[in-house]
């Protein structure tokens, strides 16, 4: 995961020039961010060649809806949905499942009353969005990742992975920014008992009483 990313102000001149059909600068444009949506690809997919096919979908979409892009949300969160749904289709494709889009796959929207209580208290200070960025804990938490399903994942590697706002992540994945909350607490709520189990204390283990949070 680079620390460094691409800056919107580079972006919005790049866009600019590559929708009056600079390829040039379409190029640029895919240099800057390909290896941001091959990673993310990666980790939804947890397969190189599928992540290959699907940033490789993802950029040839985007040169064919480039005309489209008006600049309501910033390039990477438009750029971030295509791929999501890029790699969504592939999951489904997998499951067997017919192709739909991610919008139709939100409702019901979930209530906090649905969000679940970890069975462990982790015995550490860091949370699973700052743990992401520990170098050490890379491979477990990618596991621990891929035990969450695709819905959750999708809204924990978008903000907390990729650092988009609640704002963009709901933007991106098409979701109202009340669903993309709930998903994200759930999301680091089983992170956190997951990586728990393998990092922390199991005497730290308690029993959870069933009041509900409220955030």
């Amino acid at each position: 995961m680079s620390s460094t990313r691409p800056s919107q102000s580079n972006d919005v001149d790049l866009v600019a020039r590559a929708q009056a059909g600079d390829l040039a600068a379409f190029e640029a444009l895919t240099n800057l961010h390909e290896q941001r949506v091959y990673s993310l690809a990666f980790r939804i997919l947890g397969n190189q060649h599928d992540a290959e096919d699907v940033t490789q979908q993802t950029f040839l979409s985007v040169l064919e809806n480039l005309s489209k892009f008006r600049q309501e949300a910033s390039f990477t969160t438009w750029l971030l949905r295509i791929a999501s749904h890029a790699a969504l289709k592939v999951v489904r494709k997998r499951k067997g499942l017919p192709t739909v889009s991610l919008e139709a796959e939100t409702e019901p929207q979930e209530g906090y009353d649905t969000v679940p209580h970890p069975e462990y208290i982790a015995d550490w200070r860091e949370s699973p969005d700052e743990l992401v960025h520990r170098h050490e804990l890379k491979e477990l938490l990618d596991e621990a990742l891929g035990q969450l399903d695709e819905k959750h994942r999708l809204v924990f590697l978008l903000r907390d992975v990729e650092g988009l706002s609640v704002r963009e992540t709901a933007e991106a994945l098409g979701l109202s920014e009340a669903n993309t909350k709930v998903r994200l607490l759930r999301a680091r709520l089983q992170l956190r008992e997951s990586l728990t189990k393998k990092l922390g204390d199991p005497e730290t283990r308690v029993q959870r009483s069933h009041d509900h949070a409220h955030h």
